[in-house]
Parts: C-alpha cells; structure tokens; sequence
C-alpha cells in the first residue's frame, strides 16, 4: 500500500518553482531518504505532506488521504519532525511530553503510560525532570522524534533530524531511527549525511531543483552511477604533465584535476589529483596505467579506483552524468 504518494505536485513561489510535478511514491513499511542539495525542494515538499504547505497544483495523499481536502484526518496518522524544534522556558520534558499527548486527547493513566513508554524507547528517562530549553542540540532532537512517537502515527516526515548533531548524537538518532522502521513505521527522511541515509533507508529519492531525478532502492541508485570506472592517480610532482599524457589514452572518457585536500585524499607534491574515467569496455586496462606513467618519467605515489557508493551516484545524477 502506498502511504505516500505525489502526483504531478508542483510549487511556486511567484516565479520560482519550488517543485516541478513531482511524482513520488512510498510504499508502507519504507525508510526512503530523501536527498538533495539545498534549496532543491525537500522541506517544501515534507512540508506540504504534513500539511502545512498549500500546494500550487497536483495532489498529495498520505495513507489514503488527500492533502489540502482531508488535513483533519491526517494530521493524527502522521508524526512531523522539523530541523529545529522550539524551546519552551521553565518546562521540564515530562511536562513537555504531557501537554502534546493531551493536545492528542490521551488522558489520565494512558497519558502517564504512553509519555514513560517513548522516554524509554528515545532513550530520555533520566532527563525527564531536565529543562527542555536546557537540554543539548541531540537530546532535543531525541525529545522531539518522542514528541511525535506519542499518538503512534503510520508515518513520520523528518526533516534534517541530524543537522548539526556531534558524531556520537548522530549515531544515537541513527539507532532510534532504525528501531523505528523495525516497528513497521513509514518514514521519509531528508538529510545531507548520505552515507547514513545508505545504511538506515531502503530507498532513496534524488531530487534538484524541484525535479526528482531517481526513486528507487539504494542499489539502483549505485548501480546507474557506475558509468565507466573511476580511478585517482597521485604523483610526486608534474601532475598537469602526466594528465596531458593521459587524455591520449584509447578509452580514457575523461581526465580531470582535484584538489587533493576536497578528494580527501593523501597530499601530493603539488596538491593536485588526477581523477582518470575509463568507458566501459576500455581497450585501456586500468592497471596498465601506473607502469605507463613510471615509464614516461612520471613519480607515482598513490594509485586506486574510487569506490561507487550513495555519495557517488547524488553527485553523478545532480551533474547529469547519469541519464
């Protein structure tokens, strides 16, 4: 069953457009990662399925129901998660969890029951009695995933939830994340963190300028990224040279320059990185490459394939390497 579903959905702001008939759909069950950079149209479009946002045309449904008709009956089926929560001065998480549920009409003993069960499943019971706007950038972010874990909604839209996070915050989302999608939830997640996106989501949505340009699982994605192979060469000195003597070579599509610093990559004598592409089915073997250079005069000093994962096929789909 489809829980979430676009169709045609566009936005304008004047004569921006914040979203291009987008045509989305998320099955139930789905952790999908909704990537892109900024500006391409994410919180526009989370914002619109929780309601918040007026589309300019098309239509979006969440779990059979019509954004913009039927907001009443889907505002209780759905949990929404913003990059930033509010603070509220001199309230305790307890308390803070306690006014939500009752705004939820959950009241007396099942209140009590419901806000102790998402302290303990966010990990939050020994700072219930905390201040809220004390608390540190990931235990808000921890409290705020509980705030809407409350009602028990089908499905959570969470924006950015580890923006700004230390490593350590990160990976505490990253596992209540995780939990949440082994309870069945559906959830759409924008984030800039894409290696995480690829260990916790099962699929992934591509998405610049308001166009999406992929929906699918993760291995799609990195499967239409691998067009040709991809190979850093780094030398001692006379990189420009070597990159000359390399654009000869029969298959070779591209050769490009980098800083070895943006590549993260080992230094080099002058700071550059060749990134040599081959086409499939090059008559150039990759491996003959670095006894070609050694022969030519050229002093190698590292020589390896860059490896094909999620960060690799965003760059590839937004550049328009991949059609």
């Amino acid at each position: 069953m489809a829980m979430i579903e676009t169709i045609n959905l566009t936005k304008r702001y004047g004569d921006l457009v914040a979203l291009d008939n987008l045509n989305l759909t998320i099955n139930e069950g789905t952790c999908y990662g909704f990537i892109g950079p900024n500006g391409a149209g994410k919180t526009t479009t989370i914002k619109i399925l929780a309601t918040l946002l007026k589309p300019t045309s098309g239509q979006a449904n969440v779990a059979g129901l019509t954004v913009g008709y039927q907001n009443r009956e889907i505002r209780p089926r759905i949990g929404y998660v913003p990059d930033f929560m509010g603070a509220y001065e001199d309230m305790v998480v307890q308390e803070y969890l306690e006014f939500f549920a009752s705004a939820y009409n959950i009241t007396g003993e099942s209140r009590r029951k419901v806000v102790l069960d998402v302290l303990e499943l966010t990990d939050l019971t020994y700072k219930a009695t905390a201040e809220v706007n004390g608390l540190s950038r990931g235990m808000q972010q921890r409290l705020s995933i509980a705030r809407v874990l409350l009602h028990d909604p089908k499905v959570l839209l969470m924006d950015e939830p580890a923006s700004g996070l230390d490593p350590r915050a990160r990976i505490e989302i990253r596992e209540l994340l995780k939990e949440l999608r082994r309870m069945g939830k559906t959830i759409l997640i924008s984030s800039h963190i894409l290696h995480e996106l690829a260990e916790l989501c099962n699929e992934v949505g591509i998405i610049e300028r308001g166009k999406l340009l992929f929906s699918g699982e993760v291995s799609e994605a990195i499967r239409r990224a691998k067009v040709g192979r991809t190979f850093h060469i780094m030398l001692m000195d006379r990189t420009r040279e070597a990159a000359e003597v390399l654009t000869k070579l029969p298959g070779v599509r591209k050769v490009t320059l980098r800083n070895a610093e943006e590549k993260e990559l080992a230094s080099t004598g002058d700071g550059l990185v060749i990134e040599l592409t081959f086409e499939d089915g090059s008559t150039t073997a990759p491996s003959d490459v670095p006894s070609l250079l050694i022969n030519s005069g050229f002093r190698i000093n590292g020589f390896g394939e860059e490896p094909v994962n999620l960060e690799t096929a965003f760059m590839r789909l937004t550049q328009g390497v991949v059609q």
